[in-house]
């Protein structure tokens, strides 16, 4: 059996992710894609948290930008964030996979109150934690809550899912001969001012000695792959 590289991980999706080629709405046959992804990585003893995002159904900041308060819009958005734990926890458990929902925001009905000790003994008892809503407060993005909740829970690195094979130089969709590189320190993502996460997230991650792999969800089975060891995407440690 494939001995894992890391014994806890934070992953952080996108909400864009469960949109699928739609870009908006959750998509059932996505969302099952993506828990059948997460599966293989519990199988290998890994304990899971996730951080998701709720921009397949609305972005605070593209909201704020067309004339909508932004603490309101953020707060939306944290609703949405708790909407995809849900769809997601639902795919997780019909694979027989124990999962809770932790919310920065209080809806009993939905899931439980984000406890950091409750969270870290799911964890110890194999079930997949989907951390929901958020840091709990607006003008905070889900990337930084993904740092700030891996902190805490003390695991080893922070995945971070996107739509590309790592971080380039500029935008690769863009710029034709961008560069993507396969590791650097944290004191280059500062010079070379790489905007994969926001500053906040990038930071958290720093000082409390986070590892932050970025890889493409959309090829099956990059998720295991890095949590096995093997090298994908780039990887961002000092």
């Amino acid at each position: 059996m494939t001995q894992p590289a890391y014994q806890r991980i934070l992953l952080k999706l996108s909400g864009e992710v469960l949109a699928g080629e739609t870009g908006f709405g959750i998509q059932p046959a996505v969302i099952r894609k993506v828990a059948q992804e997460i599966r293989e990585v519990h199988e290998l003893g890994t304990q899971v948290a996730l951080v998701i995002g709720g921009g397949n159904i609305i972005r605070g900041m593209s909201a704020a930008n067309q004339g909508m308060d932004r603490a309101t819009a953020d707060y939306m958005g944290m609703m949405a964030s708790i909407m995809n734990a849900v769809a997601l926890q639902d795919a997780l458990e019909k694979l027989e996979i124990d999962t809770r929902v932790l919310s920065a925001l209080e809806i009993k009905e939905m899931g439980e109150p984000y406890i950091r000790r409750r969270a870290v003994r799911h964890l110890e008892k194999g079930r997949i934690v989907i951390f929901a809503g958020g840091t709990g407060n607006p003008y905070f993005t889900t990337d930084t809550a993904a740092a700030l909740r891996a902190a805490e829970v003390h695991a080893q690195v922070v995945l971070k899912a996107t739509k590309v094979d790592g971080v380039y130089s500029a935008d690769p969709e863009k710029v034709p001969g961008a560069k993507r590189f396969e590791r650097l320190s944290y004191e280059q993502v500062i010079q070379q001012d790489l905007r994969f996460m926001d500053q906040a997230a990038i930071s958290l991650c720093r000082e409390n000695g986070l590892t932050i792999v970025v890889f493409d969800m959309n090829v099956a089975g990059n998720v295991r792959k890095v949590v096995a060891g093997e090298s994908v995407g780039t990887t961002v440690a000092d």
